[in-house]
């Protein structure tokens, strides 16, 4: 997972950098949040690479 998903970035930047479209990225971090506890699609972002899961 990209640096830029721990750090806040927009959601664009972050598919970007996976090579999918923003659509998806936000679909997939907004699915992640109930499962991991988080906030927010960027703690989701954050928890699951800290895990080593993206």
């Amino acid at each position: 997972m990209p640096r830029a998903a721990a750090d806040g970035a927009p959601v664009g930047e972050i598919a970007a950098a996976v090579h999918l479209v923003p659509g998806t990225m936000r679909n997939y971090l907004s699915a992640a949040m109930p499962t991991l506890g988080a906030p927010t699609r960027y703690a989701a972002a954050r928890t699951g690479s800290e895990q080593g899961w993206i």
